[in-house]
């Protein structure tokens, strides 16, 4: 009976050889530690998710283990050997302690059809420096993420998001970036006192493009506590019938 089953799983293991068409997924790193973060701090890290295969790889949907995080890929289609960026933001808002989560990736991979991966964080409460960063600069959005919906292809569409300083110093933007060419940021200022607010405008152009986009847009200040965030915008991009 043993002899039987290993002759099956080896021609099983033949038969899936001989199919020279199949997507792979790989993502790089497999494991990150973020190490130790103050207890409160939003932290970040790209993950490259990349198609080893030499069939179209499909990604269907990314699941966290949990609510504090959020993902997507800027892509969901690679073609064998295309790369694209998965974005993994982690809250360690009312967390302590170590902690270690999952991402899940749904594909069209044959072996590997629902991917995990991980990553590892040391929650620490800083309660000296708490009170020093009470008198810094600090940087609120008004949301972390904006799905636009459907749109038909070649739309721009735009979208406007407040931002305050609610710290007791002046806020610098000192930069900001986006994913891709397709989206413009602007500020309506670089500056804000405390207790003041802004207005970041977003242009996303949808001309050339089709099917599920996530893209980023980053603010970089000189918040001492989150001085690095990000807004992902999400749209489904539809042909037009010509």
């Amino acid at each position: 009976m043993k002899k039987l089953f290993l002759f099956v799983l080896l021609a099983g293991t033949l038969l899936f050889a001989q199919n020279k068409k199949a997507s792979k997924i790989v993502v790089s790193p497999g494991e990150f530690d973020f190490g130790k973060i103050v207890e409160g701090t939003v932290v970040t890290k790209d993950f490259e998710i990349k198609n080893a295969g030499n069939d179209t790889l499909i990604i269907d949907r990314v699941r966290a283990s949990c609510g504090c995080t959020a993902a997507r890929p800027d892509k969901d289609i690679l073609l064998p050997g295309e790369k694209t960026t998965l974005k993994v933001s982690f809250n360690s808002a009312n967390r302590s302690g170590k902690q270690k989560k999952h991402i899940y990736v749904f594909s069209n991979d044959p072996l590997f059809g629902e991917f995990r991966f991980t990553f590892y964080a040391d929650i620490v409460s800083d309660n000296k420096d708490e009170s020093i960063l009470l008198n810094k600069p600090q940087l609120k959005l008004e949301r972390n993420s904006y799905d636009f919906g459907k749109a038909f292809e070649g739309e721009k569409l735009k979208l406007s998001l407040s931002f305050k300083n609610t710290g007791k110093d002046v806020l610098e933007i000192k930069d900001v970036k986006t994913s891709c060419g397709c989206t413009v940021a602007s500020l309506s200022s670089k500056k804000l006192i405390p207790g003041q607010n802004g207005k970041l405008d977003i242009e996303f152009d949808t001309s050339d493009r089709q099917g599920k986009m996530a893209r980023t847009i980053t603010l970089f200040s000189n918040d001492p506590k989150d001085p690095e965030q990000t807004i992902t915008l999400f749209v489904n991009i539809l042909e037009r019938n010509s």
